[in-house]
């Protein structure tokens, strides 16, 4: 199904410690188009998990809506990949990936496994892992039931800059040989920039939409130091209220 997400949350409210209802979003709303690689930015604690869990349908529990097409995107296939990669210990690689699949085609574990770089790994157990080939049988995993919505939480937080962006390039050669919807949460402007097609940009707690700022220019374009600080300065830009966002058309 090739189908545009609406996301539009009035407002998610946590219980307060001193029983009392604290405001966690507000006023977010926004759409993605079929195949559209959108990344989320904001602070800590602005309620960027949050989101995820409501686009996922883990968190129901909000004023609002959210639709893939005319259905609940939760009725769809969702890949989730969380900021660890929760692979189960008494499996292998291999298993772990395989697990989310009833019946895969001959061969489509395989061929998810040796783009990821996991190839020579399969039967090897979690425990046995660095944190970055966890998180790419992670990444691999999500990729495995044919998502029709990809959701990523800070999947390479924690990672050596060298290791992150071996895992960027990765993440690109799968999603493009596998297009789907991803909304992608970083807090890592340079991520963004990199992967994305389009950045939402929200407040400090309680979260709320500052902005949505299409970046323009191929994925291979992007690569320009000076023009990466150009988007920096953008994004200050609208953090502080300077100004209204535009494309980027330099990067």
């Amino acid at each position: 199904m090739k189908a545009e997400l609406v996301v539009d949350v009035s407002v998610k409210l946590f219980a307060g410690p001193d029983g009392g209802a604290r405001r966690v979003l507000e006023d977010v709303a926004f759409r993605a188009a079929p195949g559209e690689f959108v990344a989320v930015i904001g602070p800590s604690g602005c309620g960027k998990t949050t989101l995820l869990n409501i686009v996922a349908g883990v968190d129901r529990a909000f004023e609002g809506r959210v639709r893939l097409g005319d259905a609940d995107p939760w009725a769809a296939r969702v890949g989730y990949v969380f900021q660890e990669p929760r692979l189960l210990p008494w499996r292998t690689v291999f298993e772990n990936v395989a697990l989310v699949t009833e019946a895969p085609e001959a061969g489509t574990i395989e061929r998810l496994l040796d783009q990821a770089g996991l190839a020579a790994a399969r039967d090897q157990y979690p425990q046995s892992l660095s944190l970055g080939m966890a998180r790419r049988a992670a990444i691999a995993r999500a990729f495995a039931i044919g998502p029709e919505l990809l959701l990523m939480d800070e999947p390479f937080e924690s990672l050596d800059e060298a290791t992150a962006e071996r895992m960027r390039a990765m993440l690109v050669a799968l999603w493009s040989a596998r297009p789907t919807t991803v909304l992608f949460v970083t807090h890592d402007i340079d991520e963004a920039a990199t992967l994305a097609d389009r950045i939402i940009l929200l407040s400090a707690s309680p979260g709320r939409m500052l902005a949505s700022v299409p970046i323009a220019p191929p994925r291979d374009r992007r690569g320009d130091p000076a023009a990466r600080q150009a988007l920096r300065a953008e994004i200050a830009a609208v953090q502080r209220g300077d100004r209204d966002p535009a494309p980027i058309p330099s990067l």
